[in-house]
């Protein structure tokens, strides 16, 4: 039995929080339902307060081969290291110092759209990089 499932995460920001998943992955974000143009045509409509209208977001692989991104806005900030994270495979097929090249040079291009390196880390002959998303969620680049 094969069972999908999606990535949620918890953020002050669920547009923001999706754009930079959206560009970190080559993600999109979902489209607005059947009938309607964009999401605030479907949003008012729906006659959801423009208050909400950030409360909610997902991204998906256009492909659709990865898992689906669900973001929805709480109130309280991130406080503690996420128990579960995503490792991006950036590097595969490449060893030593071109692995470490290609690792580096995706962590720069990440920081560029708002993530933020927290340590290269070597173990047992593997080598990756920690980084945390704009809003502190940790996440892998190996």
């Amino acid at each position: 039995m094969s069972t999908s499932f999606q990535v949620t995460f918890d953020a002050a920001d669920p547009l923001a929080l999706g754009e930079f998943w959206c560009a970190a992955l080559g993600y999109v974000r979902d489209a607005p339902p059947q009938g309607f143009a964009s999401w605030e045509e479907a949003l008012t409509a729906w006659e959801v307060p423009r208050e909400l209208w950030n409360s909610k977001n997902a991204v998906s692989d256009p492909d659709g081969s990865g898992p689906r991104i669900f973001i929805q806005q709480v109130p309280e900030p991130k406080t503690v290291k996420n128990r579960v994270h995503l490792d991006l495979n950036v590097s595969a097929g490449r060893t030593g110092g071109e692995r470490l090249e290609v690792l580096r040079a995706e962590a720069a291009r990440l920081e560029a759209i708002g993530a933020r390196t927290v340590e290269e880390r070597s173990e047992l002959g593997d080598t990756w990089i920690v980084m945390q998303d704009p809003e502190g969620n940790e996440f892998c680049l190996q």
